[in-house]
């Protein structure tokens, strides 16, 4: 795996690595990643002082048994880690963080109380003069707590050398004053810093610092002593920390390293300066996506004198990066120009290896090769070069320079006119006209003989003429006006009287074509500037008018609730035999779980880069300390490197809690670990025929979905909504710009929600029922129409709509559904309660909305009036019989239940004419009609073993079966633990009948004796018929096509 990156992702590696360390071996294995740590961020005290705390620790722990090490490693480690090696460690580690004015004491006070504490054990005379010399050379060093270091050299003294406190302070004070005055001038910056990073605001610490950063590097310039070491160290603590991925303040840092290189070859500096090639590494390795910084660490390889394979190492490993096109081809050019920059030099050079020019030779084409497919592999056609054309000159001067080959260098330029983007830049045809003319001088007059009139002919640049043709000639140049003024003064400089009088009538019409262009463009402008104006004003015109439209004459999928779709009493006995305790039950589950509303948004976390073989379970095991998780759901990244896990905790504290693993390593893989906060978006009121392919066709656009969540129907079947994460929060701002798009639908037009989610800004719900509006008349005579209805319920207000269900066979059901202007009129029909009707007592009451909705019916689409077409008069009265219906209905089963009934109609219609269909989640399948037994059969065979989701295969079966099929339990119930808040109602069980069982059990006392007796109707033939198995419809299917 790579390497760590910042001190941060190097702790936390580390960190990692040491919870399963339990021996010796392992001990080792954590030192020798502490000092690759050191290396790769030398100026981080954090790391410095881990490091030095660790080998301390098994300094201490190998010298007994107290630490639970065996005799022989105990051996061992007496032999590895040392007490000099350890004081060395200390002081190896002060020396390079001691400059760190804002917290070098940390790593001070804890190696001085070390050094005390040997000292109070030993009280030798070299002791005392040992950390009297280090208390010195520290209060010399400018630092936040130099008063407190004083004091405590001053009870130093006071203890051990009492005898000379006032000569060594005397001393020390003198010799402290430029300590003190150099951090006195950067205390401001200093307590800014600290100020921005009590309150955690990144950005304005980073603003201080920039500041800080430049102040520092102009002090250096003034004097060259003290402030260098001062502004080294600030580098190292921005670079360890803030900036540790910031390619433009390492780009500052090797800059000021290489100035003080500079400087220090003319006045030699009393401060050790970095290594420039080893801070090029450094920063290639923060930063692998900048291409400026492999160009500058190609370029210090080559002036620190590394062979042709050292520097061809870094470029391939510049190349087998990941992150190089990760802000586009900007930096895989600079990248390659530096490289194809190096190897140009290289056969230049006069002691150059004689192979250096066919490397040269081979390796430009080459890259300039290479450049264009990765451009094309990032872009595809779109890709149309450097608009620079840096390698392409750096081509044409090594083959005319070098090699000498003209004629290749020409096909080279000619190559790179044939781009769009070079062919329209004033500054392409420029600089290729002005190599054909350094061509042209440098070519030697020919020796011919002087012709008989003694005149010799006038040599001419004719490419070079050739060149600024070509450009005059393109319709799209970028600045015609320069070439113009170039191609102008050339003619009159160079060319014979007749091709001058041609340019010049071809420079007259060029300048009338741009003066032609300029114009239309400032038209083009202009217009376009008025017509978006206009556009606005338009769409803002007509999205006012849709929403009013819409409003007026309602949404299809607003909260209307089916009525006019009933089942056949037959088939509805079997499908409603529900025991009112088990509704009663679903209604109590219903009302507790609305007291525990899950806060997806604000409880979830985000963890990318995870392996990407990782399991569930060490994910849970790996946050499990964090808080209680509700619900994981992984995906594998793209490419299959890795994985991303999006984690639902129980509380907002957990969320927070889980946060702290931001950066920190999963096994060998650093994870990111980020607020779900701003990824899901709540989508609804899109067509009802509507599955996660069309939702992700609809936002594909918008950015990566991580998830799209389906709510359950288990309890209401009319739920028409669902919940997308993105990836990034800058794809969900997107998906929200959806918001009030015009779907186009069987149901008519469509308005689109798409917001983010929040389950604190829930919408009220509206319609008629909602608003009180909506009478519900029941035990109304069957001879009544709706124009009879209407007539009656007039005299107490306006009547908007009159509803009358018919069953299938175009009978009145004895229910009415009536729509009033306003609440009042309709509480006002009330009054017909009770009332008698005909030869009826009409019931009459406020529709009263629910939520409890299990059971989704649909029927075959009715005619104009409200009523199913029928053949006629004695095919109403003789109607299918309860024995055929069961015939030609089959039960589909292990539907998700998040499937709509409109879905699951689509699907089953492709097979045959369905006359009804009744989806029951809370049995995982649904209840279907066809028009005959041999479409039925037919779509049984067809059916069964459908992929309906992804992992989830639809089964065909009878009736009974779905009845005894159970609900979906979902995993993530599993994991949720029950709220301490919340206590759900439970009958009493101090009477001996057992616990309570959860939701999804029932009582099944019956079984046998119904199976018992259902097997015997069938044999007699007057119960219901046996259930047909696969081969039967097979049979059936077969028999029909005969």
């Amino acid at each position: 795996m790579a390497n760590p990156v910042g001190e941060d992702s190097w702790l936390a590696y580390i960190e990692e690595k040491r919870r399963h360390v339990n021996d010796l071996e392992g001990r080792v294995k954590i030192v020798e990643l502490f000092k690759s740590a050191t290396s790769a961020e030398p100026g981080s005290m954090r790391i410095w002082l881990a490091y030095c705390d660790y080998f301390w620790s098994l300094f201490t722990d190998c010298q007994s048994s107290e630490a639970g090490w065996s005799t022989e490693e105990q051996q061992l480690g007496q032999q590895i880690f040392t007490f000099d090696s350890a004081l060395r460690l200390w002081s190896d580690g002060y020396e390079l963080i001691k400059y760190r004015v804002n917290d070098s004491h940390e790593f001070w006070n804890r190696w001085i109380s070390i050094e005390q504490e040997q000292l109070a054990r030993t009280r030798t005379s070299f002791g005392v003069q040992r950390i009297s010399h280090l208390f010195r050379d520290r209060l010399q060093v400018p630092h936040a707590t130099w008063d407190e270091t004083s004091q405590m050299f001053s009870g130093f003294l006071s203890e051990y050398n009492n005898a000379a406190y006032e000569s060594e302070f005397k001393e020390v004070t003198a010799t402290a004053q430029g300590a003190k005055a150099a951090y006195s001038e950067r205390e401001p910056r200093e307590l800014k810093l600290k100020r921005a990073e009590r309150v955690g605001d990144a950005e304005e610490q980073k603003i201080i610092m920039r500041e800080y950063l430049d102040w520092e590097t102009a002090q250096t310039e003034k004097n060259p002593t003290l402030p260098v070491a001062l502004g080294l160290a600030l580098y190292s603590r921005a670079l360890a920390g803030i900036f540790t991925a910031d390619d433009e303040i390492w780009a500052n840092y090797a800059v000021y390293v290489s100035s003080l290189h500079t400087v220090s070859k003319t006045s030699p500096l009393q401060y050790n300066i970095p290594d420039l090639l080893g801070v090029h590494q450094r920063a290639v390795s923060h930063c692998p996506w900048s291409g400026m910084l492999w160009a500058r660490y190609i370029l210090g390889a080559e002036e620190a004198g590394l062979t042709f394979q050292d520097v061809e190492h870094i470029k391939h490993a510049a190349t087998n990066t990941k992150d190089l096109d990760k802000n586009g081809m900007m930096s895989v050019i600079d990248m390659y120009a530096a490289w194809c920059g190096y190897l140009k030099r290289t056969a230049m050079n006069p002691s150059a290896h004689e192979d250096a020019v066919d490397i040269a030779d081979v390796g430009l084409s080459v890259a300039l090769e290479a450049v264009q497919l990765w451009g094309e592999s990032l872009y595809k056609k779109e890709y149309q070069g450097d608009p620079n054309y840096r390698i392409e000159r750096i081509l044409v001067q090594f083959l005319t320079e070098k090699k000498g080959e003209v004629d290749a260098a020409r096909k080279v330029w000619n190559g790179a006119a044939q781009k769009p983007l070079l062919a329209n830049s004033y500054d392409f045809w420029l600089n290729y006209y002005l190599w054909e003319m350094m061509v042209f001088s440098s070519q030697p007059r020919p020796r011919s003989p002087t012709p008989a009139n003694g005149e010799m002919p006038l040599r001419v640049p004719t490419l070079a003429t050739e060149v600024l043709s070509r450009a005059l000639q393109q319709d799209s140049l970028d600045w015609p006006e320069r070439i113009v003024e170039v191609y102008s003064q050339h003619l009159n400089d160079y060319e014979h009287a007749v091709t001058l009088r041609r340019g010049l009538d071809a420079i007259h019409k060029a300048r009338k074509t741009v003066a032609g262009r300029r114009q239309h463009e400032q038209a083009k402008v202009a217009a376009a500037y008025a017509a978006q104006v206009e556009a606005q004003q338009q769409q803002a015109r007509s999205i006012t008018e849709e929403t009013a439209a819409l409003q007026l004459h309602g949404s299809p999928s607003s909260s209307k609730r089916k009525r006019d779709e009933e089942v056949s009493d037959g088939l509805e006995s079997q499908s409603s035999k529900r025991p009112k305790n088990a509704d009663a039950h679903d209604s109590q589950q219903i009302n507790a779980e609305e007291g525990l509303k899950r806060d997806r948004e604000n409880t979830s976390v985000l963890v990318t880069n995870l392996p990407a073989d990782v399991t569930l379970t060490a994910i849970r095991k790996y946050f499990k300390e964090y808080g209680h998780m509700v619900n994981v759901m992984t995906e594998m990244e793209k490419d299959g490197g890795s994985s991303m896990a999006l984690i639902e905790f129980e509380t907002p504290e957990e969320m927070r809690s889980a946060l702290l693993r931001d950066n920190k390593y999963f096994d060998s893989s650093q994870i990111s670990v980020k607020p779900g906060a701003g990824l899901t978006i709540f989508v609804s009121n899109y067509p009802a025929i509507a599955d996660e392919d069309y939702i992700r066709n609809l936002f594909k656009d918008c950015g990566d979905i991580f998830n799209i969540r389906f709510p359950s129907l288990k309890f209401n079947t009319q739920r028409r909504f669902c919940y997308l994460s993105f990836r990034d929060t800058e794809a969900a701002q997107k998906a929200t710009q959806m918001n009030g798009k015009i779907l186009e639908s069987k149901e008519g037009k469509l308005v689109l929600q798409a917001k983010y989610s929040d389950p604190s800004h829930k919408k009220k719900r509206d319609g008629a029922i909602a608003e009180g509006r909506e009478l519900h008349l029941r035990n109304v005579d069957f001879k009544m129409t709706e124009d009879d209805i209407r007539k009656m319920l007039e005299k107490y207000g306006e009547v908007q709509s009159v509803r009358l269900p018919k069953n299938i066979n175009g009978r009145s059901k004895g229910t009415a559904f009536a729509i009033f202007a306003s609440k009042e009129q309709a509480e006002k029909a009330v009054e017909l309660n009770k009332t008698k009707l005909g030869h009826r007592v009409l019931e009459v009451e406020l529709s009263k909305e629910t939520k409890f909705k299990p059971v989704a019916r649909s029927t075959r689409e009715a005619s104009a009036d409200g009523d199913v077409a029928m053949e006629g008069t004695e095919s109403h009265r003789s109607g299918p019989s309860s024995r055929e219906i069961q015939e030609r209905t089959m039960a589909l089963l292990n539907v998700p239940d998040t499937v709509t009934d409109a879905r699951l109609r689509a699907l089953v219609e492709k097979h045959g004419s369905v006359v009804k269909l009744i989806l029951q989640p809370n049995h995982q399948g649904a209840i279907i009609e066809f028009a005959d037994v041999n479409t039925m059969g037919r779509a049984m065979l067809q059916l069964d073993g459908y992929e309906i989701v992804p992992g989830r295969k639809l089964r065909t079966g009878s009736v009974e079966e779905l009845k005894r099929q159970r609900g979906e339990s979902r995993v993530t119930d599993k994991l949720m633990a029950p709220p301490q808040s919340i206590r759900r109602p439970v009958p009493n069980t101090l009477g001996g009948r057992g616990p309570k069982k959860a939701l999804g059990f029932v009582k099944n006392t019956k079984t046998t004796e119904s199976a018992s007796a259902a097997a015997g109707a069938a044999t007699n033939g007057t119960g219901p018929a046996k259930p047909k198995s696969n081969a039967d419809f097979k049979a059936i299917f077969l028999g029909g096509k005969d």
